[in-house]
């Protein structure tokens, strides 16, 4: 299992303050035979629609030295 960004539990307390329930920390799913890995996978109802709306959050932090070379390494996941 992949280690957690420094954030990682902010993003979810904030997701939690603004009514989203945390159904998987981590979410995993398969494509192919490859098993993937994204941070958080959350949920919220819809009053207006009474639908659910599902969201998948992978959380960076941008902390190394190149933010660019960052920027470019989060796009490809």
């Amino acid at each position: 299992m992949a280690a957690y960004d420094i954030y990682h539990q902010h993003v979810r307390t904030a997701l939690e303050k603004d009514g989203w329930i945390i159904t998987h920390d981590p979410f995993t799913f398969k494509v192919g035979v490859r098993q993937l890995l994204i941070d958080l996978g959350a949920e919220k109802l819809i009053a207006a629609q009474k639908d659910k709306q599902r969201i998948a959050v992978e959380i960076k932090s941008f902390l190394a030295s190149s933010p660019l070379s960052e920027f470019h390494f989060a796009l490809g996941e």
